[in-house]
């Protein structure tokens, strides 16, 4: 005796070896010995052997028609034997029951099964529902495979161009054109940012960089929405002095100046200007919405995001020739430049000049200051000295005097008229020098401003967004709590108020507390801690953007200048800093070298798509110093 049962699904067939009650013992055409619940047991029957039986039955099911099958079986409840014997004239043969089975088990948008060897008619409008969705799973398939041959053949399929973005950025598995794009790439071995890049999808790898940022950042694009102008400023008094400000040649948005007035009596009093955008617009308006958006100017070689419109930069910004809104802190020196007094100022203020880094370095720098010779006279001389002198006695009050490590900045520019083969724009890298004198100058009276309103602030009573740092922990707080590694007791950020959120809140705050009105932000605000909180994380995400942008375009001018070979200096184990731009690898094949070092690579291979350098260790040039080893970041 020979039976057909049923199996976690499956149809098997099998030896009766011994018949209990309840279960019975077979043998399977595998040769298995096994127990099965002879309510699992379908058909009993003497031939042809277990072994033919389904492979017969399966040809014999080929030639059923399924629909006709459904035409013909009654709205009721059926057993798969009854409907054989009808279908095929009683009785139906062994095979011709088990392709009943088999017909019947397959098909189930036509046959619901209702129990063990049970089925019913599906009625026709679940049927029809039912026949539409496999015709449309069909016909997604073969637009799936169609669009799958497009792109390994390196053509951009129709229905991909418009949704691109969320193909590389946030790809939804479910649609076809995502499951035709990743069988693309099986096909292909390419990951799918190479493989839409091939199919001119996107135009660079600068452009796939670039648009992720966006995507997740700006995802309505980097537009301003409609604004209205700000209000004239004409009212507020003139300040009767000269001022002058101190920045990179790129940079627009110039936030800060200095001015220096003779003292009657002797001594100075020495002027640091703030630009003022918070007296042209105030919080509730459509711009400070969109700066409340923003939070910050995104930086990134070749391009920026600024946190304000253009036009409300070049409304605000401290441009030479003009008489600009600022929020001015005086300093009342003595003439050994001692601060005796200070005040906070809100008015305008004439620019006189706007000085550039690379104008006024090769005049004023450390070997200007320090030679015993007569030094030549260049404009602005005597204010960037006195300026200077006070940046070095405000630097010791901080307890500040030791020499700090030397380190560089690298600036990029791009010039995107020149096409390269990876792409649109040439990139150029310089250096300088980070402590030089006009830094000094800069930084020192910001922090000393910075301080300075932050203390007012808290005096007053009037909250606002300070830097702390305290264990070597940096940290956003609405409390005035001290700075360590700067040596103050509160810091205040107000210095870059067209750049940072968090500066146009804290000059809000100063506004008020200088003209005595109600500020902005009440204490415990939930809006000004919800503002701290948003750009903490928008910050750090917007500074990794431009550290890996940095990153991108320190490789695309080793590609474009085609380097073979590079000189690196060693941070520690195997990784290195490659000489002449910011660019910090991992050299695998590197023996171990003390911090400092210089070594010499080989330049094997980079990807601009993973951002990855394969660098190979070629000599050892020069033991690191002790100056070196000790500057080390």
């Amino acid at each position: 005796m020979f039976v057909l049962y049923e199996d976690n699904g499956n149809f098997r067939t099998g030896t009766v070896l011994v018949d209990n009650d309840a279960s019975l013992q077979v043998e399977a055409t595998t040769g298995k010995r096994l127990k099965i619940k002879k309510a699992q047991v379908l058909m009993r029957f003497q031939e042809p052997a277990p072994g033919s039986l389904l492979e017969q039955a399966r040809e014999e099911a080929e030639s059923l028609d399924t629909d006709f099958l459904w035409e013909v079986c009654g709205d009721e409840e059926f057993t798969f034997d009854e409907f054989a014997a009808e279908y095929h004239g009683d009785p139906p043969t062994t095979v011709q029951m088990a392709a009943t089975l088999l017909s019947l088990h397959s098909a189930p948008i036509y046959f619901h099964r209702k129990g063990k060897g049970r089925f019913r008619k599906a009625p026709p409008e679940i049927l029809q529902a039912a026949l539409a969705g496999l015709e449309k799973k069909r016909q997604q398939a073969e637009a799936i495979e169609r669009m799958r041959a497009e792109l390994v053949s390196g053509r951009l399929p129709e229905e991909l161009a418009g949704m691109v973005p969320q193909l590389l950025y946030r790809p939804d598995r479910n649609r076809p054109e995502v499951k035709a794009l990743e069988a693309a790439c099986v096909d292909s071995g390419q990951s799918a940012p190479r493989l839409l890049l091939a199919c001119g999808a996107i135009e660079s790898s600068h452009e796939y960089h670039y648009n992720r940022f966006l995507f997740e950042h700006f995802p309505d694009g980097s537009g301003f929405p409609a604004f209205e102008m700000p209000s004239s400023t004409d009212e507020l008094p003139l300040a009767a002095v000269q001022t002058f400000s101190l920045d990179d040649a790129t940079t627009t948005e110039i936030d800060d100046a200095f001015s220096v007035t003779p003292r009657e009596g002797g001594g100075w009093r020495v002027g640091i200007h703030i630009a003022a955008p918070g007296l042209s617009f105030a919080r509730g308006s459509t711009l400070d919405a969109i700066a409340r958006d923003r939070l910050s100017t995104v930086y990134m070689p070749g391009n920026k995001l600024t946190m304000l419109p253009d036009e409300i930069v070049q409304h605000c910004t401290l441009l030479a020739g003009r008489e600009c809104p600022a929020v001015s802190l005086y300093l009342d020196l003595s003439p050994a430049l001692a601060v005796l007094g200070s005040e906070s100022r809100i008015e305008r203020i004439p620019v006189t000049a706007n000085l550039r880094h690379h104008e006024v370095e090769p005049l004023f720098n450390d070997d200007f200051l320090h030679s015993q010779d007569e030094r030549p006279e260049f404009p602005w001389q005597r204010e960037l000295v006195l300026l200077w002198e006070l940046a070095t006695v405000l630097e010791a009050g901080r307890g500040k005097t030791a020499a700090a490590p030397e380190q560089t900045d690298y600036s990029f520019y791009v010039d995107w008229n020149i096409e390269t083969a990876d792409g649109p724009g040439h990139v150029t890298i310089s250096s300088r020098r980070r402590g030089a004198p006009v830094d000094k100058l800069v930084s020192e009276l910001m922090i000393h401003a910075n301080a300075t309103w932050g203390k007012q602030l808290d005096e007053a009573g009037i909250p606002g967004l300070y830097r702390v740092q305290f264990g070597g922990k940096v940290r956003m707080s609405t409390n005035a709590e001290p700075h360590e590694a700067l040596g103050v007791d509160c810091y205040a950020w107000s210095s870059s108020p067209l750049r940072r959120y968090v500066d146009l809140v804290n000059q809000w705050q100063i506004i008020a507390a200088v003209q005595g009105t109600e500020p902005p932000f009440a204490p415990r605000s939930s809006d000004l801690m919800a503002a701290l909180r948003d750009f903490e994380l928008t910050y750090a995400a917007y500074g990794e953007f431009q550290r890996m942008m940095e990153r991108y375009w320190c490789m695309r001018w080793l590609r474009q200048n085609e380097c073979k070979e590079v000189t690196a200096l060693v941070l520690r184990e195997n990784v290195v800093r490659i000489d002449g731009m910011p660019l910090v690898i991992r050299v695998p094949s590197m023996p171990l070298q003390m911090p400092g070092a210089q070594v010499r690579l080989a330049i094997d291979d980079s990807d601009l798509i993973d951002l990855d350098v394969s660098a190979r260790y070629l000599t050892t040039l020069s033991e690191p110093s002790e100056r070196c080893a000790t500057s080390l970041p």
